[in-house]
């Protein structure tokens, strides 16, 4: 709502006329300004008292970056933010439109093609944030706006920045609308990250309150709200068909029991099509992940293995984007519904795997060719095409072959010893010979040295300062242990070289001057470390 200007509010920021008062959060004041071009924008300033934390600062910085690696087809686009200024502030695409929250209050529950669309939107905004690395924190119906155009999703983006800035939130404080909050978001004590599950909760809570009118576990206080929400089953009672399902799915307590936002996506696409009609909408049974820590340090992130209906698809040579094609026609109508480069290799961190030898490198979903095919031997192991046997590239990304991974920058190769230290060396020794397992959407990376017993899986530690290192760790999924692999050109040889991320703690890289490899927090630093993978023979 347009609340006009009052005593106080800034007239400009930066190059931007402040023109009203749009509202105000828990994170700040958001205003409609116009650019310098003339386009009217809203501009979200952010709490006064945190202008002087270099650690917000910085958090800020590091999450506007990632906000502006999502498409904008279906979010309110990043178009700038100042750190630096007194206070910061962060300029979004103006959207014309009423929130969700507006509609359901002023028409009551939504009708079934209505709320259809609302689900669509939303799982399919959530699917590009993710994509992105970023999680949204703050999803809720007031998030949630109706435009002209479609569904736009707004606010994502910088709540990691507010919620890791411990001396400004409160024990008793965090970010975010207590009823759409998942069970995962109470826990203060375990020291356990938020993940993209939290989000897929909140989405169940919003179709609910769309279809109904209330919040599925709606209580007279926040406290009471909160108790439910880690006690109680939802209130499902007027949602009805295959949605209740995928809501129900949704609003699982445990993280790992609830689909991505791309299986959300397949689900709400099929709901209507033969297979899905008459019936709930059928999303393949999760893999549970393991609850123990690695022991190089981490925490376990409620990240989850790829549902077991994929797994066998995506060992047998199916990259990040092919895997979509063994849920069988639907990825078709994903591929119309959404635009091509929602799995592009811009958005592969926690999200995508790269296929950089196949059709699906252009960003297109795999339909066909040897990203798609895969046979089973007799004993149920699934084995590889011919096509994917003569393509070494993308046997190493399915798991099947082993491989040096080469420091391009160095000219060197990793080496897993069995002390467990990683080491940079001439790639000699069964030391220096890894393997990939896809996990879910992500990878661990395992030695193939069989002297190390235990921690043969390269992971992320932490230390009491704070710096990030890569050692041998446990092969439990975990925050510490998965990696997302980016393709980023070629090496002097010509072969393919990535970048290695990890979602939690950064980008994989190597320091000139400590003469070790160590984990960056990506924030503004330049990926300067690129890897290869040199073909060493099958598995």
């Amino acid at each position: 709502m347009n609340d006009g200007l009052r005593p106080g509010d800034p007239v400009r920021l930066g190059g931007y006329d402040v023109l009203a008062r749009l509202g105000d959060g828990g994170m700040g004041s958001v205003f409609l300004a116009r650019s310098p071009q003339g386009r009217r924008v809203a501009v979200k300033v952010v709490r006064p008292e945190l202008s002087h934390d270099e650690e917000f600062r910085g958090r800020f910085r590091s999450e506007v970056n990632r906000a502006r690696q999502v498409p904008p087809f279906c979010t309110a686009e990043v178009l700038d933010a100042d750190p630096d200024h007194d206070p910061p502030y962060l300029v979004v695409e103006y959207v014309e439109g009423p929130s969700l929250a507006e509609v359901v209050r002023e028409q009551g529950p939504l009708g079934a093609a209505q709320l259809h669309s609302i689900a669509v939107g939303v799982a399919t905004a959530l699917t590009a944030i993710h994509g992105a690395g970023v999680i949204h924190r703050d999803l809720k119906p007031a998030n949630v706006l109706v435009a002209p155009g479609g569904i736009k999703v707004i606010d994502f983006g910088i709540a990691r920045a507010f919620e890791a800035t411990s001396q400004h939130t409160r024990t008793n404080q965090m970010v975010g609308t207590v009823s759409y909050m998942a069970p995962e978001r109470f826990d203060t004590t375990s020291g356990a990250s938020v993940g993209p599950a939290a989000d897929i909760f909140a989405w169940g809570a919003v179709v609910a309150h769309a279809a109904t009118g209330r919040n599925p576990f709606g209580g007279d206080s926040a406290t009471a709200t909160a108790m439910r929400i880690l006690t109680q089953p939802p209130d499902l009672t007027g949602l009805d068909g295959p949605l209740r399902e995928l809501v129900s799915r949704a609003l699982e307590k445990d993280p790992a029991a609830r689909p991505t936002a791309r299986e959300l996506l397949d689900g709400l696409l099929t709901a209507g099509y033969p297979g899905g009609a008459g019936g709930p909408a059928q999303l393949p049974a999760a893999t549970p992940t393991a609850n123990a820590l690695p022991a190089g340090g981490g925490d376990d992130q409620g990240r989850r293995s790829m549902p077991s209906g994929l797994a066998t698809a995506g060992r047998a040579g199916l990259g990040r984007r092919g895997w979509l094609t063994a849920l069988g026609g639907t990825a078709a109508v994903i591929a119309v519904l959404v635009p091509a480069f929602l799995v592009g290799p811009k958005l592969l961190r926690g999200q995508s795997k790269p296929d950089p030898t196949g059709p699906a490198a252009t960003g297109s979903p795999a339909t066909s060719g040897p990203a798609a095919t895969a046979s089973t031997a007799p004993s149920g192991t699934p084995t590889a095409s011919p096509s994917t046997s003569a393509d070494p590239t993308r046997a190493m990304l399915a798991g099947q072959r082993r491989f040096l991974l080469h420091v391009v920058e160095i000219d060197r190769d990793l080496a897993l010893p069995s002390h467990g230290e990683l080491e940079v060396g001439d790639g000699t020794g069964e030391d220096a010979l890894f393997v990939l397992e896809p996990v879910g959407v992500d990878y661990m990376i395992k030695s193939v040295n069989p002297e190390i017993a235990h921690r043969p899986c390269l992971g992320v530690k932490i230390d009491s300062k704070g710096y990030a290192s890569l050692v041998g760790a446990e092969c439990y999924a975990t925050a510490a242990t998965l990696f997302g692999i980016a393709r980023e050109g070629k090496d002097d040889k010509g072969r393919t070289s990535y970048s290695i991320v990890n979602d939690e703690y950064g980008v994989v890289q190597w320091s000139p001057t400590k003469k070790e490899i160590y984990v960056e927090f990506l924030g503004d630093a330049p990926i300067d470390t690129t890897f290869s993978m040199v073909d060493r023979g099958a598995v």
